[in-house]
């Protein structure tokens, strides 16, 4: 059964799910809403479905999300109040979740971007495989702006994205860009208008999904595993997986398939 949220929307077709944010009235903020048990939530239940091949995320309204609630932070109040201990624990247990969901999500990530994404909404979308941006989609690591630091993890994932050089002028500078800019870094893969982007997103995601479960899943992992294994580690644990592949019937069945199509 697929779950029910109070803040969002999953939907699944086609082995697509999608995961719309609807708290438009404050911007689809991750703080003060339940949008990271959500998130978090939606990983879990992926994971252990198998019906499920890939991932789009979105956001209702005018904006992806706007990351932490700055009202909240005025007020010293929900995960920004409290003594220095206190607020480190609330985002341990707070959205500190979401990173850690995100990394082991088996199935490909798309964000798509349909407005601004900020802080920690930012971050978010670089913790997705692939970003598609609407043209009115604009990023910021502007946590500097606050006097804070991205205590989501976003220096952790925008670096390894971009690069040391470039991830630090954004993040020192909080600077603001636009889709135009976040393509010319390699942020965001396409950009869309936004009445487009939504369909163009899943159908990505649902061209993914059409190939074996199986094999999607697991390469998936092994790009992951890749970024932090040496080479000849890395060969071993190819050959452990492709023997499983070989061994799987989706496999025997796409090689059927293919010799069927060649025949004709």
């Amino acid at each position: 059964m697929i779950p029910d949220f109070k803040d969002s929307e999953l939907t699944v077709s086609n082995r697509v799910a999608t995961l719309t944010f609807k708290r438009h009235d404050v911007r689809n903020a991750l703080t003060g809403t339940t949008l990271v048990d959500d998130i978090v939530a939606t990983v879990n239940w992926i994971n252990g479905n198998k019906d499920v091949s890939a991932l789009v995320i979105t956001g209702e309204g005018s904006a992806f999300s706007a990351g932490g609630n700055v009202k909240d932070m005025a007020e010293r109040k929900g995960d920004f109040g409290g003594t220095v201990e206190e607020v480190s624990e609330h985002y341990r247990r707070g959205i500190q979740r979401m990173p850690l969901a995100m990394s082991k999500l088996e199935v490909p990530a798309i964000a798509a971007i349909n407005g601004p994404a900020i802080g920690a909404g930012f971050d978010l979308t670089n913790m997705c495989d692939i970003r598609i941006a609407s043209s009115k989609a604009k990023f910021g690591e502007t946590f500097v702006n606050l006097g804070i630091i991205p205590g989501d993890g976003g220096a952790w994932f925008l670096q390894r994205l971009i690069g040391y050089q470039k991830a630090a002028e954004l993040t020192l500078t909080g600077r603001i860009i636009d889709a135009d800019e976040a393509k010319q870094l390699g942020i965001v893969l396409e950009i869309t208008e936004p009445d487009n982007l939504l369909a163009r997103a899943q159908h990505l995601a649902g061209e993914m999904a059409s190939k074996p479960p199986h094999a999607v899943r697991m390469t998936k992992r092994l790009m992951k595993m890749a970024q932090r294994q040496e080479l000849p580690d890395f060969l071993d644990l190819c050959a452990a997986f492709q023997g499983m592949c070989h061994n799987n019937e989706d496999h025997l069945l796409a090689v059927e398939n293919l010799l069927s199509k060649m025949a004709k």
